[in-house]
Formats: structure tokens, C-alpha cells, sequence
């Protein structure tokens, strides 16, 4: 195989280490004047070189101030510019684009920290993580092995982050069972709707749930959230009833089957206003931050449109049966805190979420 002749579109630097290496390797010669000439004669002729050139050294600093190089760097730094990084979720792949990214600068010659933390800052999705974490992440950043490694911390907290439309299982943390319901398959009590159980100690179909809120990701802070059942398309919530059949504010709900709490259960109402959906989430331990896969949480439910009294989600222990089939309860209440109401919550799919530029 033959050795490439420069043609500007390489970096001088690396052209005549790899070429010293080549001519070393194939025994060509072991005389340092014989290898210059060797080098020089595969140098294309649109490149003129000064006279005088006796070493490698000046060879290099001849290919170096050639406009050539000029041009070669210069388009480095405009693929900089137009580089873009593709999540994983999204088919990307996260070790090539760095050793893309470091083979740019290397060629643009990029070499200051600041610049490269601009250019690698321009590369990232326009969503509110990557941009803001980003930034905090390398402002104290001085080396460009730092820089890769905090770059890869995001990518990898990214990569488990829970979107908006992604599917979710929830399991409960003290039994270990999943959050399910079965299409179709009713209370016979109560609002007589879809049920909803802590069912199988593994992911199943029947536990699967579409999450969803109004952003791309969903904080702590202030994020209402709704889980949409995948197999029935039904969603997660409780129906309570303020007026009685004479008109009558009475501020009631259906009771679950077991323990004559607050009945959970799926339903796809369209303009009813007496169902609530709308869930809240809680960290166990933090008041801020993103929700990720394995979080352990809370969610609570508004208890009714006339009060700012919520209730929160549980499980215990407790079975209720249907025909020949025993569940375990799921409810709503106002009771304390415990850890029956801690939920971890898994990513199974996360949804791509595109953002045009």
C-alpha cells in the first residue's frame, strides 16, 4: 500500500509523524536525509516549497505557513461550528462525536479551553438540561480532559432522564410490586371503572404507562403529570362527586374496595369534571432537580376543585378480589407519610424529542 501524498488536507504535524512511522516500519532506508527526500517527493506539486529545507523540522514549518493550511484549519473550525451532538436515545453515538469533536480542534489548532467549551456548548440539543446544566457543569472547567469527562456525566444523567410521552413502570417500593391495571377489567364496587392494583414483581405489559406533561422534562418544582395506561390508553386518576342527586355540595368520592379509602382507578373521561388525572410529584428526599429513572417518589392528587387538599398515592399489603382473582389495593388518602407511599419510578422507553433549528 501506498503512502498518501499531502495535499493540504491533512495536518502537516500528523502527515510526518505517520510518514516517519511508515518508512521506519517498511525498512526503508534508515538514513534521516533519504526519508526527508522520500517525504518531500510525495508532497503534491500545487504546493511550493522554499529551497533550503534540509530537515523535517523546516519541512514542517514550510507546510505550516503554506495557505493550504490556512484553508485546512479554517474548515475545521467552521465543521466546529456546524457540529452537532446526537443523543444516544436519538441513534447517536457519543464516542464518536468526541473523538470527532478532539480531532477538530487538534486541526483547528483550538487549543484554549474557553474555546473549545464554547464550541462543544454549541453543539449540544436546545433543551433546557443540556443548556443550563452545561454551562454550570465546566464553568471552573481547565483542561480538556475535564472538559470530556463532565460532558460525558450529562450525557450519561441524560440518557436515563424520564421525557414527556416516554414509558414508565412505577413499583412499589416496600411490596415490590408494579402499578398495572387490565383493560377493561372493573371494580365491582365504587365507580365500577377501570381497576387499578400493585400487580407483578417484574414489568409486564399490564404495568406499562405512557408519562406525560407540558414540557420536555419535568421538574419537582412545578410539573402536573399524567399517566396514561399503554395497553387501554386510559389514565390514572380519581372520581369523586361534589353534589349530591338534589344538587347538594357534599364533597364525596368512591371508596376503594379493601380499606374504604379514596378509590384509584383508570378512566378516559372526556369533559367530565369530576375526574382528576392531574398528579403531582414529589422526590423522597430532594425539592429540586429533573426526574430520572429510579427516583423514588410521591404523587398526590387534588382531593377536590374546592379545597387545595390533596391525597397521595399508596400501597400496602391489602388484597380485594374480583371473581377468582385477588389484587393488591391501590389507594388515595390524607394520612401521613410513609413508606407505603414511595414509588420508584423506571424508565422502559424514553420518547426522542426533536427540536428544530
Amino acid at each position: 500500500m501506498d503512502f498518501p501524498m499531502y495535499d493540504g488536507n491533512v495536518n502537516p504535524n500528523e502527515w510526518i509523524n505517520d510518514i516517519q512511522k511508515y518508512l521506519r516500519l517498511k525498512n526503508i532506508s534508515n538514513k534521516y536525509n533519504e526519508h526527508l527526500e522520500i517525504a518531500i517527493l510525495l508532497i503534491d506539486s500545487s504546493i511550493s516549497l522554499p529551497p533550503g529545507i534540509d530537515s523535517f523540522g523546516k519541512l514542517r514549518k514550510a507546510l505550516r505557513e503554506d495557505i493550504s493550511f490556512t484553508i485546512f484549519k479554517n474548515t475545521n473550525k467552521r465543521k466546529l461550528q456546524s457540529l452537532k451532538y446526537i443523543p444516544e436515545s436519538s441513534s447517536g453515538d457519543t464516542s464518536k462525536f468526541i473523538s470527532t469533536f478532539r480531532k477538530l480542534c487538534y486541526n483547528a489548532e483550538i487549543n484554549d479551553i474557553e474555546e473549545q467549551k464554547k464550541y462543544l456548548n454549541k453543539s449540544l440539543p436546545m433543551n433546557e438540561y443540556f443548556s443550563e446544566e452545561f454551562y454550570e457543569r465546566v464553568k471552573y472547567v481547565n483542561s480538556t480532559n475535564e472538559l470530556i469527562r463532565e460532558f460525558e456525566n450529562i450525557v450519561a444523567e441524560e440518557s436515563i432522564m424520564i421525557k414527556s410521552e416516554s414509558i414508565v413502570a412505577l413499583k412499589h417500593v416496600s411490596t415490590g410490586n408494579y402499578l398495572s391495571s387490565i383493560n377493561d377489567l372493573r371494580y365491582t364496587t365504587g365507580s365500577t371503572s377501570q381497576l387499578t392494583f400493585a400487580g407483578s414483581p417484574v414489568p409486564n405489559p399490564n404495568s406499562l404507562w405512557k408519562i406525560k406533561f407540558d414540557k420536555e422534562l419535568a421538574s419537582y418544582a412545578d410539573t402536573p403529570i399524567k399517566l396514561q395506561h399503554v395497553k387501554s390508553n386510559k389514565f390514572l386518576g380519581i372520581y369523586y362527586y361534589e353534589y349530591d342527586n338534589n344538587g347538594r355540595y357534599v364533597d364525596d368520592y368512591h371508596l376503594s374496595p379493601s380499606t374504604n379509602h379514596t378509590e384509584v382507578s383508570c378512566n378516559n373521561p372526556k369533559d367530565d369534571k369530576y375526574w382528576f388525572e392531574d398528579w403531582k410529584l414529589y422526590h423522597s428526599k430532594l425539592e429540586q432537580g429533573y426526574l430520572m429513572s429510579n427516583d423514588i417518589i410521591n404523587l398526590s392528587v387534588k382531593k377536590s376543585t374546592q379545597s387545595s387538599l390533596v391525597e397521595f398515592l399508596r400501597s400496602r399489603d391489602v388484597q380485594f378480589t374480583i371473581g377468582d382473582d385477588t389484587f393488591q389495593e391501590v389507594i388515595c388518602h390524607n394520612e401521613r407519610l410513609g413508606n407505603d407511599d414511595d414509588w420508584c419510578i423506571e424508565l422502559i422507553k424514553q420518547h426522542v424529542w426533536t427540536v428544530d433549528m
